[in-house]
């Protein structure tokens, strides 16, 4: 006899008029915007030989990591994969720094010799960044154990791609994390076409919040261009793992306008189709709309907020292109700690 499926651990997102304020609605446009524009910058930057190396743009997915910040607490961690510049900024790291960064210098996050793949905040709770697809899930559920020994009460929250959520050492982390409950949010960021396949031809299964079903973790499909539809969908995961319920899975659907990297010409889909995404569901349009409707800010006064942000990405840029390059001696640093 076949063995019965429940759908019990899953749960989907019911579109609804969700409630804010104009200070917060205001932040979360002044907060996308500000990686909007930074990832801007940064492609031209690369454009200009600048930036070396890959350049993973975050441009179309800003609602997922703003939304996800707002939810989090003093303490929380975030872990991401190589497409992180909009998770730095999320967590208040500065612009000059992972700018500098970007482009190899001394002033940079990691002294110049990281790029975007090995750039870490412990100060903002970031621990990357990484080049392995998939890698950061595991050092995610381990943020979370470490959060479980020490009885912090902190969460960890996994961000991973939907070609990432095939690899195998996700299923081991959300074995383990569920085995042990530990206080830990798998965000998958379905930007729907991985490094350049689609996910329906990529995934047996396309639903992906129901990957954690054989491991009992409750999983949610979320409007990942909405930011409040993320606010609140994080807020319940994180409330969920704080307290001692273990991890939960939010699946962000989402889309980016850029290539996997710069240097992907992304053939794989119709500019139709990045047009009409882009008209019909920018995260940062519908906070617009949504403000112009309310009357918290008119044209002039959004306009104004895009000029200040403007100025503060090319001081950035600026800052970046002017520092020193590191030293050749840093080649030495950084590599070893000895214990006293």
């Amino acid at each position: 006899m076949a063995a019965k499926t429940t759908k019990k651990t899953t749960r989907k997102t019911k579109p609804a008029v969700l409630k804010t304020d104009q200070d917060e609605l205001l932040g979360y446009y002044r907060d996308m915007l500000l990686i909007r524009r930074f990832e801007e910058r940064a492609g031209q930057l690369y454009g200009m030989g600048h930036i070396a190396g890959f350049c993973h743009l975050y441009i179309g997915q800003e609602a997922v990591v703003t939304g996800c910040k707002a939810a989090m607490q003093d303490g929380d961690q975030m872990i991401t994969g190589y497409r992180d510049h909009g998770h730095m900024l999320a967590l208040d790291m500065t612009p000059k720094g992972v700018m500098a960064e970007l482009t190899g210098r001394a002033t940079g996050y990691s002294k110049g010799k990281g790029g975007s793949m090995h750039m870490f905040s412990t100060e903002k709770k970031f621990y990357g960044g990484h080049g392995i697809v998939g890698a950061q899930v595991p050092i995610g559920a381990g943020l979370a154990f470490a959060n479980q020994y020490l009885d912090n009460k902190a969460v960890s929250l996994a961000f991973f791609g939907d070609g990432a959520s095939n690899q195998g050492q996700v299923y081991e982390a959300f074995n383990m994390a569920k085995l042990w409950d530990l206080p830990v949010v798998f965000v998958i960021e379905n930007n729907q076409y991985a490094m350049g396949t689609s996910v329906k031809r990529a995934s047996a299964e396309t639903e992906l919040f129901k990957r954690g079903i054989s491991f009992e973790i409750e999983g949610r499909l979320v409007n990942g261009m909405d930011v409040l539809a993320v606010r609140d969908a994080a807020q319940d995961a994180i409330d969920h793992a704080r307290a001692g319920k273990g991890p939960m899975i939010l699946e962000m659907e989402t889309y980016r306008y850029r290539g996997h990297s710069m240097s992907d010409p992304a053939k794989y889909r119709s500019r139709d189709e990045v047009t009409k995404t882009r008209d019909e569901s920018d995260p940062i349009e519908g906070v617009k709309k949504r403000i112009l409707s309310e009357g918290w800010a008119d044209e002039d006064a959004l306009k104004e907020i895009d000029k200040e942000i403007k100025a503060i990405v090319k001081e950035a840029a600026d800052f970046a292109i002017e520092s020193p390059e590191p030293d050749p001696s840093e080649l030495w640093t950084d590599v070893l700690i000895e214990a006293d």
